[in-house]
């Protein structure tokens, strides 16, 4: 097996078309087997909670996965479709020795990915994902398979929906109620199709829900974070107060206001920040963010006297930060926020909670909220290419970008970088004037499209 192959773990797990290496049942297999085979080493009775998104391809790799784990004698808790942090959660809950999701989050439906969490709720550390990927490229197992009569057995669990509903409606003030909100939800065709509208609905609020009939084709198909659209519609059709889009797995939230304007990630984090420092619980004054932040962001918080740390992007990489500077609270633009005295990971039904308490407790519309600051022109844009080299070793490319940060000079920046889940180049340029940093995005990725394009 050659390094490309040995090297299955990205920046959220093991992801990629279904059907397709590393995506296969044999790798699913292998990966349940190799996690088993670390349990093994320890004392006791080990179990793992299994959860999955809408995908179509989950059944096979659930089925793979519980295979492998029952094969060395760990027993399985399968949750069914089930939310990445509500596994986090329902791990922590059940004392588990690990939670396993099968989900490509935002990614559409012919992608999947699986993602494995410690007994804490946290992503597992590189180290444990380097010892797996050797073992799987070994697959070998037969020194440690368990006796005949102790393979692990596999239970479903029906109270995780309740369990779940309750934790995250405990992050919600019981003094207070939602019943003189109108909400619009969009639950992606996704993960939280059953339990997202309930926890809302069982705070009082009115709901009207849309993405909630998956059929494990339509996941993320035009409707959730990455396609607020739908849901800005029906914000003026309904009148809502506000509105909720979540992604495939339910860990981020894109939430839309009064007026049918996007709020971001970097807007929540900032209004959730001047909340928590006002109150005195922003620990440190510090909060984490990544280098994908707008630049109005990170000066807002600044000028109110709140320290930004910045991490890569990925929220194991927010965590990693948020633990090493103290801090409680981090996210991401693209909607990961994370409250660590919640949860262990991005939560988006939480996080729109909290901004809904914050909306209750001050009497203010999102759009108020929302005016914390002004964000500063912002191009992304997105190249597929067929390989990854050092972005610095692009000679062409690096002369394009010491052009643009020459016209840009201190009012501006430039931002490229690999996906850690995607064959994708991201280009991302920050500047005085929307037009102009639309054009130098699409000038650096039509660069980057003829060095290393896929076509």
């Amino acid at each position: 097996m050659n390094e490309k192959e040995l090297k299955i773990f990205g920046t959220d797990g093991v992801r990629g078309r279904a059907n397709n290496y590393p995506m296969t049942v044999e790798v699913a297999l292998s990966l349940g087997r190799s996690l088993g085979k670390l349990f093994r080493k320890q004392n006791g009775k080990h179990r793992v909670v299994v959860g999955k998104d809408t995908r179509l391809s989950c059944y096979m790799f659930e089925n793979s996965l519980i295979a492998g784990l029952c094969s060395m004698g760990i027993d399985t808790l399968m949750v069914g479709p089930f939310p990445t942090p509500a596994v986090a959660f329902i791990t922590r809950a059940y004392r588990a020795s690990a939670g396993i999701v099968i989900s490509a989050s935002h990614n559409p439906y012919f992608d999947n990915g699986i993602k494995f969490f410690s007994s804490e709720g946290f992503k597992f550390p590189d180290a444990w994902e380097k010892e797996m990927e050797a073992l799987v490229a070994k697959n070998d197992y037969s020194d440690c398979l368990p006796a005949d009569c102790d393979i692990g057995k596999n239970t479903k669990i029906h109270d995780a929906d309740g369990r779940y509903i309750e934790f995250a409606k405990a992050t919600f003030p019981r003094r207070l109620s939602l019943k003189n909100l109108t909400i619009v939800l969009d639950c992606a065709n996704g993960a939280s199709y059953r339990v997202a509208p309930l926890v809302y609905r069982e705070l009082d609020a009115t709901v009207h829900v849309y993405g909630n009939t998956p059929n494990g084709l339509n996941i993320n198909d035009g409707c959730g974070s990455l396609y607020p659209e739908t849901i800005q519609k029906a914000v003026i059709d309904h009148r809502a107060d506000v509105g909720i889009a979540l992604d495939g797995d339910a860990d981020r939230v894109i939430m839309i206001d009064e007026k049918a304007q996007i709020v971001d990630g970097d807007t929540i984090l900032a209004i959730c920040a001047k909340d928590m420092m006002k109150k005195g619980l922003l620990r440190n004054n510090t909060i984490v963010s990544t280098v994908m932040a707008n630049f109005g962001f990170v000066k807002a918080m600044k000028d109110m006297g709140i320290e930004v740390i910045q991490s890569q992007v990925g929220d194991r990489y927010v965590i990693q930060d948020m633990i090493k500077h103290d801090a409680i609270l981090g996210g991401e633009q693209s909607g990961h926020l994370l409250f660590l005295e919640h949860n262990t990971t991005g939560d988006g039904m939480v996080s729109a909670l909290q901004v809904l308490r914050i909306m209750i407790e001050t009497e203010s519309k999102l759009s108020d909220l929302a005016s914390i600051f002004k964000s500063y022109p912002q191009a992304c844009v997105n190249v597929k290419v067929k390989s990854k080299p050092p972005l610095a070793s692009l000679d062409a490319l690096q002369d394009g970008i010491r052009e643009v940060e020459t016209a840009l000079g201190d009012s501006g920046r430039v931002l490229i970088r690999y996906s850690g889940t995607e064959d994708i180049c991201r280009v991302m340029i920050e500047g005085p004037k929307q037009k102009l940093v639309n054009q130098m995005a699409n000038s650096l990725a039509g660069i980057i499209d003829k060095l290393i394009g896929k076509r």
